[in-house]
């Protein structure tokens, strides 16, 4: 089956989890030639591994705690704040407390 993403002028609902995380999954919102956006899911504990893209990316935390690791500097991120990673730069991301980011790559 294939993976439904968002049709233009299709609101798409990012208001945080709350209690509901626990069985939330990381979900890709749209993807068109040029941008894709997803939402990450990260419960306590969870890393995603060290990788890059070619493109620009924003990284912005919708609920949690998040540590974000860009070439080897580790920023916090709360939930309201948004961090911007240059393409081709190393990043990781690890999930201090039961998260969600919206991630947007510039294709």
């Amino acid at each position: 089956m294939a993976l439904q993403h968002a049709r233009q002028g299709q609101v798409i609902d990012v208001q945080p989890y709350g209690a509901a995380i626990r069985d939330a999954q990381s979900i890709a919102l749209f993807k068109s030639d040029q941008i894709e956006v997803m939402r990450l899911v990260f419960p306590a504990g969870h890393h995603m591994p060290t990788h890059k893209v070619p493109g620009e990316i924003t990284i912005q935390c919708l609920e949690g705690r998040v540590d974000v690791d860009v070439a080897g500097r580790v920023t916090p991120l709360a939930a309201g704040q948004l961090l911007f990673v240059q393409g081709g730069v190393e990043h990781a991301l690890s999930g201090i407390e039961a998260s969600s980011v919206l991630v947007t790559i510039v294709l």
